[in-house]
C-alpha cells in the first residue's frame, strides 16, 4: 500500500498482491480459482487475550462492509442488534460503517480467530455523512480515472471509498501486471490533501464490490449472498455433468460460476450411492455397461453387449462385496 504519513512523505508497503492470470476461453483450466486468490481483508483481529472473553460472553454478529460487501464476525456487548442495522466497527483501514446481517448462534473454534469489535451503533449523523461521502467518491473516481489515463497506466479503477472516521481515501483497482503508480499517488495526494491508499484486487473481488446480475437473473452470489465462497474447480462442473463450454460455466468475472460449489456436496453424496459411468453389471442374463448417470433425475442408463439400451432408477442398484448389482 502507498500512504502519506504525517511528515508528508510517501512510503510504500507490499502493494503488489498476486495478480489473476489472463483468462482465455480456449483454456478451461484458467477459469479455476488460483490457490491464493487476491482479496480485500476488511477486519482487524482482536488481540488473543481478548478472544476467550468474546468466546464465552460477548454475542457475535455477522457484518457486511458497505463499500466492499465483505462479511466478517464482530462482537457486541448486547444481543439486541437486528438485521439491517448500521454499526460503527473497527476495520484494518479504520473505523467505518457496517451492516448487521444477523447474530451468530453456533460458535466454533475457527469462528473467533478473526473477530472485530463493534464500537457503537451508527447515528443518523453517521448515515448522513456516509451518504454525503458517496457524492465525493463519484468525483474522486472521475479524477483518479483521468489521472490514470494521463499517466497511461495499465490498470482499471474499480471503486473509491472515503472512510467514515479516518482521513483516508481507498482506491480499488485491478491490473494484469505490476503497476508503478507512485506518480499517480503524488497527484492524488496533491489534489485531495489526505492519505491515499491503493489496493489491487482480483476479478472475483471486482464482481463482489460492483455487483450485477448473473445468468440466472439474480444478483451475484459474492455480492448478495456471501463473499466467503469455496474455490470452484472444473471437477465440480464434471461431477454435475455440465458442458465444459467455458462461456456456459463461467460468470461475468471470467471465473467458474460460484453456484457450482453449492450442490457439489449433494452430487458427491449421491454419486457414492450410484454406480459410476463405465461400470460393468450382470443383469437379466446379459452384461451391461453404465453409460450415463443422471444424479438429479436419479436415473441410470445402460447398454448391453447386443446393443440394447435401458434406463433404471438409481434405487434399483446396490453394492455387494465391492461390485454393483441390480436388486432382485
Amino acid at each position: 500500500m502507498i500512504d502519506k504519513n504525517n511528515s508528508g512523505d510517501i512510503h510504500s508497503d507490499d502493494v503488489y498482491n498476486s495478480i489473476d492470470d489472463e483468462l482465455s476461453l480456449e483454456d478451461i483450466s484458467l477459469l479455476e480459482d488460483p490457490s491464493q486468490e487476491t482479496g480485500i481483508e476488511g477486519t482487524s483481529v482482536i488481540e488473543s487475550e481478548e478472544l476467550s472473553d468474546i468466546n464465552q460472553n460477548l454475542p457475535l454478529y455477522r457484518l457486511r462492509l458497505m463499500y466492499s460487501k465483505e462479511t466478517f464476525n464482530a462482537a457486541w456487548h448486547q444481543d439486541n442488534l437486528m438485521p439491517g442495522e448500521k454499526v460503527l466497527v473497527n476495520t484494518r483501514y479504520g473505523r467505518d460503517l457496517a451492516e448487521v446481517i444477523g447474530p451468530i448462534c453456533k460458535r466454533a473454534g475457527q469462528l473467533v480467530q478473526s473477530v472485530s469489535r463493534i464500537e457503537r451503533l451508527a447515528t443518523k449523523e453517521d448515515i448522513n455523512r456516509a451518504e454525503s461521502n458517496k457524492v465525493q467518491e463519484r468525483e474522486a473516481f472521475r479524477i483518479c480515472r483521468d489521472k490514470i489515463e494521463a499517466h497511461k497506466l495499465d490498470m482499471k479503477l474499480v471503486s473509491v471509498h472515503y472512510l467514515l472516521e479516518e482521513a483516508k481515501i481507498l482506491f480499488f483497482f485491478t491490473a494484469e501486471n505490476r503497476v508503478d503508480f507512485r506518480e499517480l499517488v503524488k497527484d492524488l495526494v496533491s489534489i485531495f490533501k489526505t492519505r491515499i491508499e491503493l489496493r489491487q484486487i482480483g476479478v472475483r473481488d471486482e464482481s463482489r464490490v460492483l455487483g450485477g446480475l448473473g445468468v440466472c437473473g439474480r444478483g451475484f452470489c459474492c455480492h448478495s449472498v456471501s463473499d466467503k465462497l469455496k474455490p470452484v474447480s472444473i471437477k465440480m462442473a464434471k461431477d454435475q455433468n455440465l458442458s465444459l463450454n467455458s462461456i456456459k460455466i463461467s460468470g461475468p468475472c471470467g471465473r467458474l460460476l460460484c453456484c457450482l460449489a453449492y450442490e457439489h456436496i449433494f452430487y458427491g453424496e449421491q454419486r457414492r450411492q450410484l454406480p459410476p459411468e463405465g461400470s460393468r453389471i450382470s443383469w437379466d442374463g446379459s452384461n451391461w455397461k453404465v453409460i450415463e448417470v443422471n444424479v438429479v433425475m436419479d436415473k441410470i442408463r445402460l447398454s448391453s453387449e447386443d446393443g440394447r439400451m435401458t434406463q433404471l432408477p438409481g434405487s434399483s442398484f446396490e453394492k455387494i462385496d465391492g461390485r454393483w448389482t441390480v436388486k432382485s
